[in-house]
């Protein structure tokens, strides 16, 4: 490395430094600044378009091309904040946010953030700072517990939980284990015969989790599920597909099952489905990214019943924690310790030979993590396991009542049963129909034609419902059919949002539908 010029050095030696980036007094008023600049925020939310309006390259016409030379007030960065960031942002925490699957926050999360930060310690192993190794693993065990799950997943039990960054790292971290303790066992040359099994309905993380794994893109099973299932993966279509892979000398690997798909918040049967990957030996993972956090709700326990290898839920969608914060358990940590460790001289210790503490960065992909465990701590501690309950409950009651209000206009249809919190709907086909005045029946189109146009028409209505920044929806589509996904998850939603929400859908279905019918 070269020296620094005679200038830099006379800048940076004594205590003449022109900028101290943390000066306790600075830091207290900047804070102050920045908690009242979110404080104004959240005070007013609900003025601005929940989906944001700008056109994309929109930021660079604002800014500067080339960085200061010489630092900037808080002040004036606050401002461009307001003036430019802020107008491109799409609100996630507004209460009219009913799109994807939300990602909340509350008071106590975004405060633990800010100790996190602060801190700002890399916890890869338990000496480089004991508290955050210690309180990730008592928080892993309170939230375990709050699950009810089984005993072996605890640390109390033999197994025990990590804080992850996302869904995809968990399944990452799982299969890899999953993967090497087979390979250990048949040679490495195996690698092209493994097959992973998931159904049309698993998020795509697990696709992208085979591809870095090393699984052959060919050997991924993405088994078809029905509507006579409820989109949930049957156990006879996945026996049948691990037989007909056995008999082609191919290795039944890793079964991802869901609780709370994507696109419809369908739920795979867990029981029976660990009872057939038990069978041939396979390891089992458990996705619960979205409906997780809804299980510490005894009423909803019931959707993980089974008998897996691993389990996971994303925090960062439903437990008022933002993002990242995936918590994943596993039976068998010596699995991951096996496939994810490294021992470089430099990290040897003393604890770490002990072998009486845990390193968690032998429990996921990077070496250095963030003390997620904090925010989590403070969540459930400012809230408590009762009110965690209500705040899931609530949103389940408000997803009820816009089911309900869909129900009672004919033109509209609720296209999938609600589990959770999700609400899948579109304008009914034969509504769609009667705009062309008879023109499908006297023409002959068949029913493709037809569920084409029906889709058109539900994407031109989506397309108008958050084009009018009042609210914001998204969509998907399930066996062909385009359905409008409503998701009630904000921290802040109520019940006047949801019924404003539903009069939005109402007013621009009125709009498309006196409009003249077009080929």
């Amino acid at each position: 490395m070269r020296s620094l010029p005679c200038d830099c050095l006379h800048q940076l030696v004594g205590n003449d430094i022109a900028v101290k980036p943390l000066a306790p007094g600075e830091f207290r008023r900047q804070g102050r600044m920045v908690v009242d600049f979110l404080a104004n925020y959240y005070e007013n939310i609900e003025k601005y378009p929940v989906l944001s309006q700008v056109e994309p390259g929109y930021l660079s016409k604002r800014l500067p091309s080339s960085a200061p030379q010489d630092e900037e007030p808080m002040e004036a960065i606050l401002d461009d904040v307001r003036q430019h960031i802020v107008p491109g942002l799409t609100h996630w925490q507004s209460p009219n946010f009913f799109a994807y699957f939300q990602t909340n926050t509350s008071t106590a999360a975004i405060l633990g953030e800010m100790l996190c930060a602060g801190f700002n310690v890399a916890g890869f192993n338990w000496v480089s700072s004991p508290a955050a190794t210690e309180l990730e693993s008592l928080v892993m065990d309170w939230l375990g517990k709050m699950l009810e799950l089984p005993t072996p997943f605890l640390f109390s039990g033999n197994g025990g939980g990590v804080i992850e960054g996302n869904t995809t790292e968990a399944i990452i971290c799982t299969l890899t284990a999953a993967r090497d303790r087979v390979l250990r066992r048949l040679g490495h040359n195996s690698i092209a015969k493994l097959v992973v099994y998931g159904s049309d309905q698993t998020h795509c993380s697990f696709q992208k989790a085979a591809r870095v794994a090393g699984i052959d893109p060919q050997n991924f099973r993405a088994l078809k599920t029905t509507r006579s299932t409820l989109f949930g993966l049957s156990p006879d279509t996945l026996r049948k597909a691990i037989r007909l892979d056995i008999d082609a000398g191919l290795i039944p690997l890793y079964l991802c099952t869901t609780v709370g798909t994507t696109s419809s918040a369908a739920v795979d049967p867990l029981a029976p489905l660990c009872e057939v990957a038990n069978e041939f030996g396979m390891w089992v993972h458990v996705d619960a990214a979205y409906a997780g956090a809804s299980c510490i709700c005894p009423e909803y326990r019931k959707f993980i019943n089974g008998f897996a290898d691993s389990f996971s839920f994303n925090a960062h969608k439903w437990f008022l924690t933002p993002l990242d914060c995936c918590c994943l358990w596993v039976k068998d940590p010596n699995a991951l310790v096996k496939s994810l460790s490294t021992a470089p001289e430099y990290l040897k210790n003393e604890a770490t030979e002990s072998k009486q503490v845990v390193d968690y960065a032998d429990w996921q992909l990077s070496l250095s993590r963030r003390f997620r465990a904090l925010k989590l701590w403070l969540v459930i501690r400012s809230y408590g396991v009762q009110n965690l309950r209500s705040h899931i409950r609530n949103h389940c009651r408000l997803a009820k009542l816009f089911e309900e209000l869909v129900e009672e206009d004919c033109r509209f249809e609720v296209v999938f049963p609600r589990y959770f919190a999700l609400v899948c709907f579109r304008m009914c086909p034969s509504v769609v129909a009667g705009m062309s005045n008879g023109h499908i029946v006297e023409n002959g189109h068949g029913e493709a034609w037809k569920l084409n146009k029906v889709n058109r028409f539900n994407a031109q209505l989506l397309r108008n419902i958050n084009a009018s920044g009042q609210v914001f929806m998204s969509h998907t589509m399930v066996e062909g059919v385009y359905v409008i996904r409503f998701a009630v998850g904000a921290t802040l939603v109520s019940e006047r949002h949801v019924i404003m929400a539903w009069k939005v859908a109402q007013e621009h279905a009125n709009s498309l539908l006196s409009m003249p019918a077009s080929e």
